[in-house]
């Protein structure tokens, strides 16, 4: 499978379960049931940063490694959504915000 192909072959999946089922990766199921939100929204992250035409095992290697993030983790330390990252004192305000439009 091409990396061209690879976003069409992932768009009718649905859950974390399918997703991991799809890469071949093992899991927990008691992991995925506390944790399945926060690792779809890191193996995201990760993909974000990743290289534009990153192929299947690329993709399959960043969802294991977001998946094993919270095995060997938890939640609020590893901050994935702004609720905990706020938590732990870490504020994102942008700059349109903090700069005065003059009459």
């Amino acid at each position: 499978m091409t990396s061209a192909h690879l976003p069409d072959a992932l768009a009718g999946l649905e859950s974390a379960e399918e997703f991991l089922q799809h890469f071949g990766i093992d899991y927990d199921p008691a992991v995925l049931a506390v944790h399945r939100l926060h690792i779809l929204q890191r193996f995201h992250n990760y993909l974000a940063a990743a290289a534009p035409d990153a192929g299947a095992g690329t993709w399959q290697a960043l969802l294991r490694r977001a998946y094993e993030d919270f095995v060997r983790s938890d939640a609020r330390t590893e901050a994935v959504f702004r609720v905990f990252q706020r938590a732990q004192g870490v504020a994102r305000v942008p700059l349109s915000r903090l700069v005065r439009s003059r009459p």
